[in-house]
């Protein structure tokens, strides 16, 4: 008996040496496997700039999940106030992936994912921390644009699986893109949303962004995984792989450059209102009450956003020098020159007010420490208010 135990003590001591060795190996084929996820643009105003997500796939299973944090109820409670006022929650939701693809499947929009070279305790981790995170009472967060939207989310969650790498590999560079610029740009193939980023965006959307700032653009962020490097020299994304192919048209590379075609309209604005003037004043008087009406109501919606909302990216903006609310306290004078009678005095002055606000927006285009990229608007706006100024001032 004695010996038979003393021959099984070597073949069991080597049975749990191969144990040893393999229990590493194993615990690694355990890990989840980590991707990011990126749709491209869509055609609803809201699916303009991308989306992404990160995707956590069992191994065991083959069974891959979606980690969104896009999502937003309409018909929440105040949804609609806080939209305006510019503070809205978005939340984590948690999907299958294939049911996550199978919209951006019947839209036509690609989708690619980035499989991550990550460590298997980063990978766990990752997961761990996307699952606690995806709790009902974690799940909701305070949405804004550009600093913390689906996109900053997912960058974030990467760059604390990886120790910080990932900031620091992008904080430091820049490409010169700016909110104003990256917004325009998406927005641009409809152009009305591409006007009213481009009308109601302030001085601080138009500082260059760094690398990491720019990933507020899920495709932006895609583009620096691709160049980003482990502590060891490999590269962040092992592989990357196409789900599904994009059928859209995609958005343009740069944003549309308009500064000629405004100052040619601007010209051509003023010389009509001018010949109008003196042919047709009572028909220069309506156009006068159409473009103040606009004019006016624009510069109440950009007051209320620089002092009544979070919209930070909409604070100090130079066009309400252009569209001023004051415009609307022109149209009683306006009235008066469409029915054929001289305004009142107020009036006189009021206009004088509004054009010197616009001649000042003018001005600011040669200080280089009040910066916004808003010259578009100046030379299509101001040759119009100089030329309704010469127009319709009582004492010219």
């Amino acid at each position: 008996m004695a010996r038979t135990e003393r021959r099984r003590a070597p073949a069991l001591l080597l049975a749990l040496l191969c144990l040893a060795w393999l229990l590493p190996g194993l615990a690694a084929a355990a890990a989840p496997r980590i991707g990011v996820m990126t749709m491209e643009p869509g055609e609803i105003f809201f699916e303009r700039f991308g989306h992404n997500s990160v995707v956590v796939q069992d191994p065991a299973t083959g069974q891959a999940l979606s980690y969104n944090f896009g999502f937003f109820d309409l018909d929440e409670p105040g949804f609609h106030r806080n939209f305006v006022r510019g503070r809205m929650e978005y939340r984590l939701e948690v999907l299958p992936l294939e049911r996550d693809l199978a919209y951006y499947r019947q839209v036509g929009r690609g989708v690619v994912v980035q499989w991550l070279a990550l460590e298997p305790t980063q990978a766990r981790e990752l997961a761990d921390a996307l699952a606690e995170n995806a709790r009902p009472e974690n799940a909701r967060y305070v949405y804004d644009y550009y600093t913390a939207n689906c996109s900053t989310r997912v960058r974030d969650a990467i760059d604390r699986a990886v120790g910080g790498q990932l900031q620091a590999q992008l904080i430091g560079r820049s490409q010169g893109n700016t909110w104003r610029s990256e917004s325009v740009r998406l927005a641009a193939p409809a152009p009305w949303m591409a006007l009213g980023f481009h009308l109601g965006l302030g001085g601080s959307a138009d500082r260059p962004l760094s690398r990491w700032e720019e990933a507020f653009i899920p495709m932006r962020l895609r583009d620096a995984l691709r160049e980003s490097k482990l502590p060891d020299g490999r590269p962040l994304v092992a592989t990357e792989q196409t789900l599904l192919p994009h059928r859209l048209v995609p958005p343009p590379a740069e944003a549309p450059q308009l500064t000629g075609k405004a100052f040619l309209a601007g010209l051509a604005l003023a010389a009509l209102v001018l010949l109008a003037g003196k042919r047709a004043p009572r028909a220069l008087a309506g156009f006068a009450l159409v473009f103040w009406t606009v004019a006016g109501l624009a510069g109440g919606v950009m007051a209320f956003i620089w002092l009544g909302s979070a919209h930070t990216a909409g604070h100090a903006n130079q066009n309400l020098l252009l569209l001023s609310p004051l415009c609307l306290a022109l149209l009683p004078g306006g009235w008066a020159r469409l029915r054929g009678r001289e305004p009142s005095g107020r009036f006189r002055v009021l206009l004088w007010i509004v054009t010197g606000s616009a001649a000042l927006a003018g001005f600011l285009k040669f200080l280089p420490f009040l910066p916004q990229q808003n010259v578009e608007w100046v030379v299509l706006l101001l040759p119009l208010h100089w030329a309704l100024l010469r127009s319709l001032d009582p004492k010219r």
